[in-house]
């Protein structure tokens, strides 16, 4: 099964659903599996005096709250279904992250799949909720200690979700997450403990970092999309750009097609250049018929269609039945 490929364009849309489309346009020319998006009503979901996040202040006004910069990047649950139809049109997957009961209600009649953003890791309503929908979930885990995953997994499947139908994703909530903060190795911590496929969702600058993930058993890979970075909002800053992002679901595909199966044997390709490659036993000296076989008068070299050098014992002390030039391959 191959990697999901997940685009957030989130709220990079910055409000407007026109550059909505042009984002899962870019998507879709970029093969991705999905395109995720963010549904919320501020006034449902956050308090007035909320501030920002410090990433948050790099890209926008920094004299507005989080309510009033969240307001700004709504879209409308009519908009969300036209933009459901227009990845339909184009052949990716809709994906949008609710923020509260009634997005997820909403958002429970256009996808399968439901991707939970770490910031609802502890929110015990909203996971209840969504686990009892029935659907598949992706569970971000980023801020979150095991015990906060352990009881966030416990909820969705005494709601009535199979734990075969979650995936936990290793996330770190900074924008631009430092190297020094990836800490890849805990999303296989992650999965082996509690016994779920696991995935990331990324928040580094660049595309290495994803790449590794796959290589290290990755089933999902999230990673942020715009546009142009320098547009006003948010995310656009610690996003990649369409060129990146091609870049690196070709690169993630690669990646898939060279970790193979497992089984270690030659392949086809290899087979035509044993004899090419290997060596053979072979006459260091002229050796005359009668002579004994001996370290001085025989050697090792290319190529590799005679005896093989692993018979090399079994030829030592031997008395020769012929002739032999100078490099001339020894034949018993």
């Amino acid at each position: 099964m191959s990697v999901f490929i997940i685009a957030e364009a989130g709220v990079n849309h910055n409000g407007d659903i026109n550059l909505a489309k042009k984002l899962i346009d870019a998507a879709a020319a970029c093969n991705v599996d999905a395109v995720k998006f963010q549904t919320f009503s501020a006034e449902l979901s956050i308090s007035k005096h909320t501030q920002k996040a410090e990433y948050q202040k790099m890209g926008t006004d920094d004299s507005q709250t989080q309510f009033d910069m969240v307001k700004k990047l709504e879209l409308s649950y009519d908009e969300f279904k036209e933009l459901k139809e227009y990845c339909d049109k184009k052949g990716v997957l809709f994906l949008s992250t609710p923020d509260e009961i009634e997005s997820a209600d909403f958002l429970s009649q256009l996808q399968d799949i439901f991707k939970i953003g770490s910031a609802e890791i502890t929110n015990l309503p909203l996971l209840r909720h969504i686990g009892a929908l029935g659907k598949k979930i992706v569970l971000s885990t980023g801020m979150a200690t095991m015990d906060e995953i352990k009881n966030a997994l416990e909820i969705l499947i005494k709601a009535g979700t199979k734990r075969s139908n979650i995936t936990l994703l290793h996330a770190t909530t900074e924008y631009p997450t430092l190297m020094q903060d990836v800490n890849l190795k805990a999303m296989i911590t992650i999965g082996s403990t509690f016994n779920v496929d696991y995935g990331y969702s990324d928040h580094t600058l660049g595309i290495e970092v994803p790449i590794a993930a796959v290589a290290m058993g990755a089933k999902i890979i999230e990673k942020h999309f715009t546009l142009d970075k320098a547009m006003e909002g948010p995310d656009h800053q610690a996003s990649l750009n369409p060129q990146e992002l091609k870049e690196m679901v070709k690169a993630i595909r690669n990646i898939e097609t060279a970790l193979g199966d497992g089984i270690k044997t030659p392949t086809k390709n290899e087979l035509k250049n044993i004899d090419v490659c290997r060596k053979s036993i072979v006459a260091r000296v002229d050796i005359k018929e009668g002579d004994i076989f001996s370290n001085n008068n025989l050697t090792i070299k290319k190529p590799g269609d005679g005896m093989s050098p692993m018979l090399w014992e079994s030829v030592i002390n031997q008395t020769a039945t012929k002739d032999y030039k100078k490099d001339e391959q020894i034949r018993l």
